[in-house]
């Protein structure tokens, strides 16, 4: 067995994740009748490659979130989750031109990893970084690094890209200190070229590839003790190294997988229920394969159809979809949503096991927060070519978790799993949205029917119905205050939507905080940072309506309970560069503060907020966020920046409008023109600062800066005209077309 590497659990433990991290999702199993056998069959690397040296690490076991952060406590991995700290993975290739491959499993969806991990590479390797080529997530040539989720591309893959390329570099200075007899600490690794401290002689990378010694064991296992560079002595990590291939997608010349075209291809379509938990009784295929090159298939539960054109195929699942017969089955609706989840608590919701301290504290303060269900809103649908060879099925994906999507289509045909391949183009978004692969096995099934390749892409409809949804929540709240006002018990309670920092970083007393499963109503999973937007709206909110009680300013109470000195500072510093103190003593009618903060995944957030609320419109407008985060050493400052940003302005949409409303199990605003993500119009000026902190290890960025966003709006509500209200989306009373937040 291959001991897990220092660098790889240090990573780890330093940004609070531990070995058991992963990552849940309701998926959708296919159940096919009609399926083929094939022999195993060994990966090539190196035949696709090309001759060279082949260093290989031992691959971290990659996760996602935590057991219980999901959807239900021991619901155990989906698949993809990392090929574990026993296996050795091919990671770098260095060709006998020197050409350097480096490969990984993430995948990049647009929050900048492709930049991120080949700077890594060209750090260790001490080259110039256009001299990387990075290969991402094509299962047939990289490691399994586990699906991209959860923030763990910084503190994992990274450290493992890393390891990976200083080997590399440590072979060539061995190789160098070989040949010229001297010692390896007199040899320098410069713009990819070993130097003699003091002499002329270099040798380069394709020297190492070439030499018979060095390549005799063609693929080479990380040393434990490799050497990564000291953050002191960074050149290309820690500076604002564009994405590589940015000019390609804001010119419209990069293919998405909604772009991919195969010679042949057919395009598919499949047939939806009409309601959630609706059952197919019968269906006529008749009408559809009447048509001129359209193929039509029943297995089991699955119907779809595949055209020459997306045009033919819409028209033929219609035909088929106006003989089917459907068994309907009761659904809850979006307005009956709260009490729903709270009715269906597993065991139903404990008493408060601090109810005596409670009756005797001085003051003491109970509430409940909502939290609707919402949707990723990608803005590419999801979308998979699928193609069969000699027995084994190719799918370029838009997915999150190439392994996990790997893995599905394995079960779904039958296949042993090097006999299905997943390719990720980069890709238009995902948000945590994109976990499961049923469409690329509706793709491969059809493909398999109609013996050519096929391309699915989901409409906006299915994408707002089918997809997974982000959890709704329901959320009990309770503590007391002594006469000092601190708190002295704190009880809080998640239903359906996760443990995601259900635990309050404020020293409380007692406590009893806990997650408790619900029988949800939609099919949900993972969503940026997941349950703890719903837990840090619920929590920062009840902040602020204690130190209401205790007769305190927010600030004050806050830092009055916070001990963990990493999210003080953030508070302290996104305070300092609101001016807190001026702007929230500071009233003019309408108009508000309020201030939030949270810490996930190794990062830390603050964030205040400024707010116009007009009460007889019923409108209310954002018009300042300050947010401050630290996430550890930066990596890639402009890079980071972007995912901040991005992150605010992607939390106004679920803080302010984003609802998915349902009834009769129809989802009523399927349409980005009935669900309203945040626009231009809707941006609030964007001050954004971040702390580097060179002495901690790196952590992701993906998710914990939008969890201080909506408690930090919701509080400036209140302070702008007195209202408090506890659910998300934030909306007035009388909001026009808009969901109604109770008060």
């Amino acid at each position: 067995m291959i001991p897990r590497h220092d660098w790889q659990a240090e990573s780890l433990k330093a940004v609070g994740l531990s070995d058991d991290y992963e990552e849940l999702v309701d998926r959708v199993d296919y159940h096919f009748v009609d399926v083929p056998t094939a022999d195993p069959n060994r990966r090539e690397v190196l035949k696709t490659l090309g001759a060279g040296l082949l260093i290989a690490v031992a691959a971290d076991s990659a996760h996602g979130q935590q057991p219980g952060r999901g959807l239900r406590p021991g619901g155990g991995r989906r698949g993809g989750g990392g090929s574990g700290a026993t296996s050795v993975a091919a990671r770098v290739h260095i060709g006998k031109d020197g050409g350097l491959t480096v490969m990984t499993g993430k995948v990049e969806c647009g929050q900048g990893a492709r930049a991120e991990l080949s700077q890594a590479a060209a750090e260790e390797l001490r080259v110039p970084i256009e001299r990387v080529d990075l290969v991402m997530a094509d299962t047939a040539l990289v490691p399994d690094d586990g699906g991209t989720y959860g923030s763990r591309s910084t503190p994992s893959t990274i450290p493992a890209i890393r390891a990976g390329c200083a080997s590399a570099r440590s072979l060539l200075v061995a190789l160098a200190a070989k040949r010229w007899g001297v010692e390896a600490a007199a040899i320098d690794v410069r713009e990819g070229q070993a130097r003699e401290a003091k002499g002329d002689r270099t040798l380069t990378y394709a020297d190492l590839a070439t030499d018979a010694e060095a390549a005799q064991g063609l693929a080479r296992s990380v040393s434990p003790e490799v050497a990564l560079t000291p953050v002191a002595s960074w050149r290309t990590m820690g500076t604002s190294v564009p994405r590589p291939n940015g000019r390609d997608i804001v010119t419209g010349s990069h293919h998405y997988p909604s772009d991919v075209v195969r010679p042949g291809m057919l395009y598919g379509k499949v047939l939806r229920a009409p309601s959630f938990g609706a059952t197919l009784e019968s269906v006529d295929l008749a009408p559809a394969r009447a048509m001129e090159g359209v193929v039509a298939v029943r297995d089991g539960g699955f119907v779809g159809v595949a055209a020459p054109t997306t045009a033919r195929a819409q028209k033929a699942l219609d035909a088929i979809a106006a003989t089917a017969k459907w068994k309907t089955a009761p659904h809850p609706s979006s307005a009956e949503l709260p009490a729903y989840l709270r009715a269906h608590a597993e065991g139903g919701i404990p008493a408060n096991p601090f109810a005596d301290e409670v009756a005797k504290g001085a003051k003491s303060l109970k509430r409940s927060y909502d939290v609707a269900y919402i949707q990723h809103a990608p803005m590419e649908p999801r979308a998979a070519v699928a193609e069969w060879e000699d027995g084994r099925v190719t799918a370029w994906v838009g997915t999150q978790v190439p392994f996990g999507v790997r893995s599905e289509l394995a079960r779904a045909f039958g296949l042993p799993e090097d006999r299905a391949r997943v390719v990720v183009p980069d890709f238009g978004g995902g948000f945590g949205g994109k976990h499961s692969g049923e469409y690329a096995v509706e793709a491969a099934r059809l493909a398999k029917e109609a013996g050519k390749p096929v391309r699915i892409v989901w409409t906006r409809p299915e994408e707002f119905t089918w997809a997974q949804f982000r959890p709704a929540a329901a959320i009990e709240a309770e503590a007391s205050l002594d006469a000092q006002g601190k708190i002295t018990t704190w009880r809080f309670l998640n239903i359906n939507s996760g443990a995601g920092q259900v635990q309050t970083p404020y020293r409380v007393g007692r406590s009893d905080a806990r997650f408790i499963p619900s029988a949800a109503p939609l099919r949900h999973g993972s969503y940026r940072a997941l349950a703890s937007t719903a837990n840090n709206f619920a929590r920062e909110s009840f902040m602020d309506e204690l130190a209401v009680l205790a007769g305190q300013d927010p600030l004050a109470f806050r830092l009055a309970h916070l001990d963990e000195s990493r999210l003080r500072a953030v508070l302290v510093e996104a305070a300092s560069r609101f001016d807190w103190p001026g702007r929230s003593k500071s009233k003019t009618p309408g108009q508000g503060v309020g201030l939030a903060c949270g810490m996930d995944k190794g990062g830390f957030v603050a964030a205040c907020a400024s707010v116009s609320v007009d009460r007889d419109k019923g409108t209310i407008r954002v018009d300042h966020v300050c947010q401050v985060y630290e996430c550890g050493k930066i990596i890639n400052p402009a890079n980071l920046l972007n995912q901040v940003k991005g992150a605010v302005v992607m939390g106004l949409g679920p803080a302010l409008r984003e609802a998915s409303e349902f009834s009769e199990g129809v989802i009523r605003n399927a349409s980005f023109g009935a669900y309203r993500v945040p626009r231009f119009a809707d941006l609030p000026t964007l001050d954004v600062h971040l702390l580097d902190r060179p002495d901690l290890a790196s952590a992701g960025a993906g998710e914990t800066p939008i969890i201080a966003v909506a408690p930090a709006v919701a509080n400036a509500v209140f302070n702008a005209i007195g209202l408090r209200i506890r659910r998300m989306p934030i909306r007035l009373p009388n909001a026009k077309d808009e969901p109604i937040a109770e008060a």
